[in-house]
């Protein structure tokens, strides 16, 4: 350090330091986090070899510069911590920065508090700091770049190597060197995609919630992180997959090495595939991936479960190939499938195709399959993979409703059986009583009301569903329009909230995803809803609303009208996102949910049309059915729409 011990005599001696300063010290970081007295000039022997180094853990100035990256000068009072020459000695002190890590502080110290510096005279002040970190150069690299990959690749865990990106100085950003052979991309691309690419470009939702910025401190300080938990969000395709990990980081030299590990809290791979089972088969979805052997015949199929149901297969028939399906098909659907095929295997293409399988028993079944290939790290093709729905049920109600159409268009009568048929669609999709609730602890009821016009029928639903894990679902929601469209905009929307729901998700992200279901229906659904998860053990409630009415709690003191949370109407925004609110249910209290054609009037608001309501019919008593019937007497409604109700209580 002799050329840096020069400069700063230098610095003192010539008058580059501010006019009446009496001595300049260099403090270099080390390794360990304390600091070492790396240069200085004005001070005495024994004061230097006192303050020629200090321990990690001892706050003094140059230590909070270093740390925080702040800059002290003389007219912001006292500094912080011990200090060389007293607490009371005015003094200016500023990190060293060197591409973007701190590396020490330079402190300049007077014997009496000087006038206020000038701009120029800071100016100086930060230039001599450019110019100590400089002179005090880059620690060396722990390891040569050569054999940076070689350590990559030797850890056990998933590890990427990391260049900072800077901009002013600082560190804004990293460049993705190398991942290890362990490292899986969370969205699934190829390891030799991300090579090269930024890391805000990789993971631009990741690193807004919590990936950045621990690396960001790591780079600037020098310390290795380790076992820091994070939640970051790893999106793809508009789908957000959330994450709890754990992550380490190591400076290395220059660079970073970083790896993560999913948390010990995370649900087990027993959890999420029964969850994911549940959702197939409420689905009617499953899966299926083919991965080629080194020689004919040596491939390998996985099929999940159902898939050799659906096939008409026994149990232990071998899979079917999928450059095999058009064997398996209508004769009329095979060029359908092997366009499929060639789209998929020859140029290297997503696609999918809707067909009528054959099974060995004669009977066929509507099915769509979507495949798409998986690419090695050479772009050749190293496996396929994909999943096939079972929409028999689906297309026959698409057949029945476009034969309805047909046979009753252009006439009043048409239009009349139409109606009649979304009135019958409704009422054969909406039970007319909940399902059993006794295990649970809970008493429901629930009501219909059709609109008093045929020609208004409209797609008000409700849904009550006993969940796995003691939870249950309460929902009821309205479809914009009337007729047939609304009819089965309803259907699609409550079937598909009875599939998500067993996910375990809450009745925010269920909304999100419904919300992309009817963001993505070819004639776009717009609809209002309330989903409600009731725990009965606890009486705890989270709710979540897309643009409804929120429910009411009728307790023995009295009614309450629950906190409406943030939420758009289903459909109107792709991005939308839904807030939760949270309450609990006493044991003598209803929660009351609805539709807004129990209480929507022309001549006055809603707000007021319910406390009318709910005043005028009084405390629910014990008998919930009789409850319901009175709300749709007392009902002060004039336009004519559907109504729906649903009532709960624990008994």
């Amino acid at each position: 350090m002799g050329d840096l011990a020069s400069a700063v005599e230098a610095v003192l001696r010539q008058g580059v330091a501010p006019p009446g300063a009496h001595a300049v010290l260099v403090w270099q970081r080390l390794p360990a986090g304390a600091l070492a007295l790396a240069a200085q000039a004005g001070l005495s022997a024994d004061e230097a070899e006192a303050w020629s180094r200090v321990p990690p853990g001892v706050a003094t100035p140059a230590w909070e510069a270093v740390a925080t990256g702040a800059e002290h000068w003389p007219d912001g009072g006292i500094a912080p911590g011990a200090s060389v020459g007293g607490p009371d000695t005015p003094r200016a002190v500023l990190p060293l920065l060197d591409a973007g890590r701190r590396q020490g502080a330079l402190e300049v110290l007077w014997p009496d508090p000087p006038p206020a510096l000038t701009a120029p005279q800071r100016r100086r002040l930060r230039a001599l700091a450019d110019l100590c970190a400089t002179v005090l150069g880059r620690p060396d690299d722990p390891v040569p770049p050569e054999r940076q990959a070689e350590l990559l690749d030797g850890l056990l865990t998933p590890a990427l190597l990391l260049e900072p990106v800077l901009r002013d100085g600082r560190a804004v950003d990293f460049t993705i060197l190398r991942t290890s052979a362990r490292f899986q991309d969370p969205l699934g691309r190829p390891r030799s995609g991300l090579d090269g690419t930024s890391l805000l470009e990789a993971y631009p939702v990741a690193c807004a919630t919590g990936l950045l910025a621990p690396l960001l401190r790591a780079h600037e300080t020098g310390e290795a992180r380790s076992g820091e938990r994070l939640r970051p969000v790893f999106q793809s395709g508009g789908i957000a997959l959330p994450t709890s990990l754990r992550l380490a980081v190591a400076p290395l030299g220059g660079r970073l090495l970083v790896s993560w590990q999913l948390d010990a809290d995370q649900p087990t791979e027993s959890d999420q595939t029964a969850l994911l089972r549940q959702a197939q088969r409420l689905a009617r979805v499953a899966g299926f991936e083919e991965r080629p052997g080194t020689a004919p015949g040596t491939g390998r199929i996985l099929w999940n479960e159902g898939l050799t149901e659906l096939f008409g297969l026994p149990p232990d028939a071998p899979a079917v190939p999928l450059a095999r399906l058009a064997r398996h098909v209508h004769p009329d659907d095979e060029p359908a499938v092997r366009r499929l095929v060639d789209t998929v295997q020859f140029r290297r293409r997503a696609a999918s195709a809707v067909f009528r399988l054959l099974r060995p028993d004669g009977t066929q079944r509507y099915t769509r399959v979507v495949a798409e290939p998986v690419l090695a790290e050479d772009g050749g093709l190293s496996g396929v993979r994909g999943a096939y729905h079972d929409v028999s049920a689906q297309h026959w109600t698409e057949v029945a409703l476009g034969a309805t159409r047909e046979r009753l268009a252009d006439s009043e009568q048409e239009a009349a059986e139409r109606e009649r048929l979304a009135l019958r669609l409704q009422r054969a999709i909406l039970p007319s009583a909940p399902p059993p609730l006794g295990a649970t602890g809970l008493r429901a009821a629930v009501r219909y009301r059709p609109a008093a016009k045929r020609d208004r029928v409209g797609g008000d639903w409700y849904d009550v569903l006993d969940l796995p894990g003691g939870q249950v679902l309460l929902a009821v929601g309205d479809v914009a329009g009337h007729g047939v469209g609304a009819a089965t905009g309803m259907v699609g929307l409550r079937h598909a909230l009875r599939g998500l729901a067993v996910t375990g998700a809450g009745p925010g992200r269920l909304l999100w995803w419904l919300n992309t279901v009817a963001v993505r229906e070819p004639e776009q659904v717009t609809a209002t809803a309330v989903c409600v998860l009731l725990t009965p053990a606890d009486g705890g409630l989270r709710w979540a609303r897309a643009g409804h009415l929120p429910p009411i709690r009728l307790a023995p003191d009295g009614a309450e009208v629950l906190p409406m949370p943030h939420g758009v109407l289903l459909g109107a925004l792709a991005d939308a996102e839904y807030e939760e609110a949270t309450a609990r249910l006493g044991p003598e209290d209803v929660l009351l949910l609805y539709t807004d054609g129990l209480v929507e009037r022309r001549d006055r608001s809603v707000e007021e049309s319910v406390d009318h309501l709910i005043r005028a019919a009084g405390p629910p008593g014990p008998d919930l059915e009789r409850y319901l019937d009175l709300l749709l007497e007392l009902s002060p409604a004039d336009t004519d729409d559907d109504t729906c109700l649903v009532a709960v209580r624990i008994e």
